[in-house]
């Protein structure tokens, strides 16, 4: 462009005006990359390969309702299904409640049905050998520098044992590893602990399952399968809800919150107030280079030519912020996953995410720029260096 001399001129003709929005837009832009990365690693939760062939029943009422262990056996007996296992959600947390831990009692089978995982055939028969045997994930057991052989203490936020007392004592048997980071680095977080001495040490759980996990021997009849596991108990006290991984993942996200409403809600907001910023700035750019601009246009310059020109003035505002926001946004990323110890599982800032970016920038920009583009194309010269 040839006359991108005169627009980069223009917009910092008050540096200090720009250079503090161009710190709001990048604070935009940031914020817009970090939550869209949230947004993304929700939704990818349960779509890898071996997610697919695996479906996941809980009650059709709440996912905090209880299941009979006796609905295993009804289960086993679908065409279709391969195995099944089952588990619960224990509520642990290490040393400080601050410090929750994902732990689940599980079935002996639980980890056949998750290939995605590692652990030694030693570990495995330990585990299912020690009554107060525990799995810990290899990211956990970095965290607090847990390693086998260790005896620790959880406390339960919802069950306790049957004196009464919520916590409880556990034996590390063994490490998970997951083998494939991207879609199981859930794993390197959990914390499984064996079914048997969780039934059988609290009141509250016995013959009872949280929700139940079964891998079906063909993907393409899964819809089949999920629909003749719901009839075993139709009709019943203890409806059921079966779908595939990833949908149940969803689902169960949203009772706790809306991932997607509430990104959406935040960014909103940030965008209108960004809107609300750089249409001020550019407003009262243009009004104070009234003069100028009438110069312009008594030298030859177009009517079309300024409204260009303001019309690129605004874009490379929002361009030049909304660019180093995301760039920012790519470095940070995987620093708070690292931070996290596991815990978060950011996917980087990907080519998606950079193609809305990119049009919101542009978008934006035409918005904020368009009223005074408009208005400098318009302007009277004789009314504009009388001062009128």
């Amino acid at each position: 462009m040839k006359y991108l001399h005169l627009v980069w001129a223009s917009l910092f003709r008050r540096k200090t005006r720009t250079v503090l929005t161009l710190v709001s837009i990048i604070a935009a832009f940031l914020l817009f990359g970090l939550l869209d990365a949230v947004r993304t690693s929700f939704s990818q939760a349960g779509q890898s390969a071996n997610g697919a062939a695996r479906l996941q029943t809980g009650s059709k009422l709440s996912f905090i309702q209880t299941l009979p262990l006796s609905l295993a056996q009804q289960i086993e007996r679908v065409d279709g299904v391969k195995a099944v296992a089952y588990a619960n959600w224990f509520g642990g947390a290490y040393q400080d409640p601050h410090n929750q831990v994902f732990s689940f009692a599980v079935a002996p089978n639980y980890l056949d049905l998750f290939p995605e995982v590692a652990v030694s055939d030693a570990e495995r028969k330990a585990f299912i050998g020690t009554r107060t045997g525990a799995l810990v994930g290899e990211k956990l057991a970095q965290r607090f520098g847990w390693k086998v052989g260790d005896r620790v203490p959880l406390q339960s936020n919802i069950f306790p044992d049957r004196s009464g007392s919520k916590n409880w004592q556990f034996d590390i048997v063994g490490i998970l590893h997951a083998t494939d980071k991207k879609t199981g680095g859930f794993f390197d977080q959990m914390f499984l602990l064996n079914w048997k001495y969780f039934d059988e040490t609290t009141p509250y759980n016995q013959g009872a399952a949280g929700w139940y996990v079964t891998r079906v021997t063909d993907v393409n009849q899964a819809d089949r399968v999920a629909k003749a596991i719901d009839a075993l108990s139709a009709n019943s006290d203890h409806e059921t809800r079966t779908q595939t991984e990833q949908a149940a993942t969803a689902s169960w996200m949203k009772q706790l919150a809306d991932i997607g409403l509430i990104v959406g809600s935040i960014m909103g907001a940030v965008f209108f107030t960004l809107l609300l910023l750089s249409g001020n700035t550019m407003m009262q750019a243009v009004r104070e280079r009234t003069s100028e601009i009438a110069v312009l246009k008594t030298i030859g310059f177009s009517g079309r030519s300024v409204l260009a020109m303001v019309l690129a003035e605004s874009v490379l505002l929002l361009m030049l912020g909304g660019l180093a926001g995301l760039g920012l946004a790519t470095l940070i990323i995987p620093a708070v996953s690292a931070g996290s110890g596991g815990m978060l599982n950011l996917p980087s800032v990907g080519s998606g995410s950079w193609t809305l970016g990119i049009a919101l920038m542009a978008g934006i920009g035409i918005v904020v720029g368009a009223l005074p583009a408009w208005n400098a194309m318009r302007l009277n010269i004789v009314d504009a260096l009388a001062g009128r």
